[in-house]
């Protein structure tokens, strides 16, 4: 327990509540950029007392920082959070943990260290459970079927592709994983899933889930697929899937973006804080 570190939560989904939840029992944690009546009881005295500024030794932004305004995102928020405040409120040598870091949030906060939390391999893998577990709870809300016996293509084999073909062999349904390379392929294999290079996959499918982040089905191939078929996207921006050629052929397509902070924000928030705490200890360790 570090009670001589303050830290500040600014800004994003449900999830980074509860981030400020178990960083709150070993550190001094403030939250700013959510309405009040969001955050449950046990979060409420975390809010930062914005009235007397403190000067905090790190501040923890969301996921996706920064909106298309280039303000902090704050969805949850009814007012904007701007990042000069919050530079108003770290230490001039104070770092950021972001969940991806471009230049423009660079630029925002000159001569601070900046780390990316999601680029952390034990955060991707676990990130990834929560993340198969949300994409089938959709298939099952927006399906008139079952799973069992469902054909399902999985684009990728991943630790997105991987910790979904496991889910929805559980379901018993009918898996078969979209592969770039043999790689792919003997991941499919231990897996215990048929597998097939990506170019070749056919259109014989009920559910098709992608986690490929680049364009993998063009207009030409998805008019191979009948109407009945839902795409489930699962890949960051671009995504994989022509979405407005889906839309005037007819196919539904569900563009799944950030699903652990939608269908698990406890348990998303407190594998990112525990993902903060290791990088603060180990950075710790290193000055």
């Amino acid at each position: 327990m570090n009670r001589d570190c303050n830290i500040l939560i600014a800004g994003g989904d449900m999830r980074q509540i509860y981030c400020a939840r178990r960083l709150a029992g070993q550190m001094n944690t403030g939250i700013i950029g959510f309405d009040a009546e969001l955050l449950p009881d046990d979060a409420a005295d975390c809010i930062a007392d914005t009235a007397q500024k403190r000067f905090y030794d790190c501040v923890v932004l969301p996921v996706v920082p920064l909106d298309s305004n280039g303000l902090l995102s704050t969805p949850c928020s009814s007012s904007e959070l701007r990042p000069e405040y919050i530079r108003e409120m770290l230490r001039e040598d104070g770092i950021i943990l972001a969940g991806k870091c471009d230049e423009r949030l660079r630029e925002m906060f000159p001569g601070h260290t900046i780390m990316e939390y999601l680029s952390r391999e034990e955060l991707s893998l676990r990130n990834a459970v929560p993340t198969a577990e949300g994409a089938v709870q959709i298939a099952l809300e927006e399906l008139p079927v079952t799973l069992n016996g469902l054909r399902v293509l999985i684009v990728g084999m991943g630790r997105i592709g991987t910790a979904l073909t496991a889910v929805l062999k559980g379901f018993g349904a009918d898996v078969t994983v979209a592969v770039r390379n043999e790689n792919g392929a003997a991941k499919a294999r231990l897996a215990g899933v048929r597998s097939v290079y990506t170019d070749r996959a056919g259109a014989d499918y009920d559910l098709v889930y992608n986690t490929v982040p680049g364009l993998v089905f063009d207009r030409e191939r998805l008019s191979a697929f009948s109407r009945d078929t839902l795409f489930i996207d699962l890949a960051s921006k671009p995504g994989g899937v022509d979405f407005e050629a889906a839309r005037e052929l007819g196919i539904g397509v569900i563009w799944a973006l950030g699903l652990p902070g939608k269908t698990a924000p406890v348990t998303a928030g407190e594998m990112i804080a525990e993902t903060v705490t290791a990088m603060l200890a180990e950075r710790g360790r290193g000055e």
